[in-house]
């Protein structure tokens, strides 16, 4: 494979938009910004972290995943979104408490197709104040999905369609390979290569392919987003990580030549008894790739969080809405 150049940044910041779990009694440590209801209480009564009874504007924890992201080069900061959320006004209602204005987002990164990273879209047409905000995807994003567990009746998932992106005034990038943003300083992914012997995707997992069910465990259209921090190595940001996160951060080491890790966040994908087997061989691993910050989120999974906690205790950053790493 040819090495991409990722260009080095001087600065990345990631804001928690929309998690599993909100936290307001989590303090700052360094380089982690936490919205608390200290934070909040300490604003004026007109700032939209507080109601108009003066008590705190609570933050908006839901079963799916977004963040901010905010790049810095040459004194400019650029910005994205990724994923956006499981509700229709999650992500944004979290926005106007965490006082982000959507207007700023740049372009916007789906990770995949499932609804709990895709669903916010909605809200975030509303606000975002303009027309044509590009929206990078995958190709098989667009695929009708369904859960078939034997003995259970299938289930299929929420999706979306590429008319009522359009239609909300998105424009749609479809993009299968690894590809840039912002002048070359964030890479997609594209297209996670499977290396690990254990990471073997989701069984049950079921995509309509011409006409028909097929199993789609592999779920090929995750991607992830990374960055290159300057004189610390990669920024690795995932959704769900279904292609197994250390296939990812593997991937994106093979794909910048960088092998230094700055920072893991988001969705590991390591909950309930199907990929619970797989948390040792997961923390084993981490054992090499060494980042200096971890921050498992949404669907990582209790026993997961707990494990790498334990593990890497000093990298380790409890995940939650309104935490911002400063990198």
């Amino acid at each position: 494979m040819i090495t991409i150049p990722l260009t080095a940044v001087d600065a990345v910041r990631i804001t928690i938009v929309m998690d599993n779990v909100t936290d307001p009694l989590l303090f700052p440590t360094q380089h982690v910004e936490r919205t608390t209801w200290f934070h909040q209480l300490a604003k004026p009564r007109a700032a939209s972290a507080v109601t108009e009874d003066g008590l705190p504007d609570a933050l908006i924890a839901q079963p799916g995943f977004s963040a901010l992201v905010r790049v810095t080069s040459a004194g400019r900061e650029r910005t994205i979104l990724f994923d956006a959320g499981v509700t229709p006004n999650g992500v944004i209602e979290n926005m106007r408490r965490l006082e982000i204005l959507p207007g700023e987002i740049e372009t916007i990164v789906l990770s995949h197709g499932h609804w709990d990273h895709v669903a916010g879209m909605e809200g975030i047409a509303r606000e975002v104040g303009r027309g044509n905000l590009p929206v990078l995807i995958h190709p098989e994003f667009w695929r009708r999905r369904r859960i078939a567990i034997p003995g259970l009746d299938p289930a299929e998932l929420p999706a979306t369609s590429r008319s009522a992106l359009e239609g909300a005034g998105f424009e749609i990038v479809e993009e299968q390979q690894p590809s840039f943003l912002l002048d070359g300083s964030v890479l997609v992914t594209g297209e996670v290569d499977r290396t690990t012997p254990f990471e073997t995707g989701f069984k049950g997992h079921e995509a309509e392919v011409h006409g028909s069910w097929e199993p789609d465990p592999l779920i090929l259209d995750d991607q992830a987003i990374v960055m290159r921090l300057a004189g610390r190595g990669l920024v690795v940001l995932t959704g769900c990580g279904h292609a197994g996160i250390v296939n990812v951060v593997r991937h994106a080491q093979v794909l910048t030549g960088e092998t230094a890790i700055a920072a893991v966040i988001g969705g590991f994908h390591l909950s309930g008894p199907m990929f619970e087997p797989i948390i040792e061989p997961t923390v084993a691993a981490f054992d090499d790739l060494q980042p200096e910050l971890l921050m498992p989120a949404h669907c990582t999974g209790w026993k997961a969080v707990h494990r790498l906690a334990a593990r890497f205790p000093d990298a380790f950053v409890q995940s939650a809405v309104g935490t911002t790493i400063t990198l």
